[in-house]
């Protein structure tokens, strides 16, 4: 596996730093080598092109997709919501049955039902959640989800 970590500026994001970390293990526990290479020249940086951005109003618990209000149940705001506040972390469904609806005793395909049924709201323009296979959900990397605690 390669892992391209930019390391630009005097300090280290902590995500690098977990990163390097981990990695750091593993070569300890002889799981892995670490060779250090020059980085190629990056091309000329092009503007990302900007895709709609849903706001998390959590005050009054309405999500905003580009400024119109989106209508979630409460249990689909919960779960975008949980998943924003825990960017790059992947969750088990039984994980988030925990965490977003309490229990952990119901059918694990509930959340695979919530999951759809949100990304269905927020349109094939919006990569929010990503499936890990074997594993569960997260947020996507280029999600544009901002929690506005205080609307």
């Amino acid at each position: 596996m390669t892992l391209a970590i930019p390391l630009t500026g005097d300090t280290v994001s902590p995500q690098a730093h977990r990163l390097l970390s981990a990695v750091r293990e593993l070569v300890e526990l002889s799981r892995g080598t670490v060779t250090v290479e020059a980085a190629a020249p990056e091309p000329a940086e092009t503007p990302a092109v900007a895709g709609p951005e849903v706001r998390l109003l959590t005050g009054s618990r309405q999500a905003l997709l580009d400024g119109v209000a989106l209508p979630l149940t409460r249990l689909e705001f919960d779960l975008l919501l949980y998943l924003a506040e825990r960017p790059r972390r992947v969750f088990s469904r039984a994980q988030l049955l925990a965490a977003v609806w309490g229990y952990e005793r119901a059918g694990e395909r509930t959340v695979d039902v919530h999951v759809r049924r949100l990304r269905l709201k927020l349109g094939a323009g919006i990569p929010a959640i990503t499936t890990v296979y074997g594993v569960g959900y997260r947020l996507a990397d280029d999600a544009r989800v901002t929690i506005m605690p205080h609307d």
